[in-house]
């Protein structure tokens, strides 16, 4: 099973990741981990893109893309993966349709988080409220608004481009952990299934 999990900041995708991954045996593949692996491995798409990090520069959906493909090709990915962190717009959500489809593979579902703007800042000031020596940095009201805006106006289109193509499935993402679990469970055919897709 190939999967993406969308949502906004804070909407639980690497929670509800790891669970899929625990239960099932998907990978959860995060785009900076398998960044610093290709990296670090020597890969013709690893040495590529060290040279464009050290100069500073993002590196390119094409690189991205071609990384993501060779990683997928891993036997731990026999039972299925989950996106984390890719793709961030439409223009690599083509990218990586196209990638899958030379592959002769698509994606089997986009599973959106919908969840609420104002009870996620609420959720994260009363976090930040309680943490001791402060919050994080990024752990803040300001950074998450920040971080919204720009999900809402690079990713939320998202949402349309996967509804067209079919593989859109929502669920209510305000719900308690387990509830939203279950939810994903749900939307995915997948309630019998723990530990038996290889």
């Amino acid at each position: 099973m190939k999967l993406i999990l969308l949502g906004p900041p804070g909407a639980g995708k690497g929670t509800q990741a790891q669970r899929l991954q625990e239960s099932y045996g998907l990978v959860q593949l995060s785009t900076g981990d398998m960044l610093r692996a290709a990296v670090k491995a020597g890969t013709e798409v690893g040495k590529k893109a060290e040279a464009i990090m050290a100069r500073g520069d993002l590196v390119p959906d094409e690189i991205v893309v071609g990384i993501i493909a060779d990683r997928i090709e891993q036997p731990d990915c026999k039972a299925g993966y989950i996106l984390d962190g890719f793709p961030r717009n439409v223009a690599q959500a083509e990218a990586l349709d196209k990638m899958l489809a030379g592959k002769g593979t698509k994606l089997d579902a986009v599973v959106q988080l919908e969840v609420n703007d104002e009870i996620l800042l609420g959720r994260i000031e009363g976090r930040a409220a309680q943490t001791e020596g402060g919050p994080r940095a990024d752990d803040n009201a300001e950074a998450l608004a920040k971080r919204l805006r720009v999900y809402h106006e690079q990713t939320a289109p998202l949402v349309a481009y996967y509804k067209q193509r079919g593989v859109l499935r929502g669920v209510d993402g305000m719900r308690d952990i387990d509830e939203v679990t279950r939810q994903i469970e749900g939307v995915l055919g997948l309630g019998e299934k723990k530990g038996k897709l290889a």
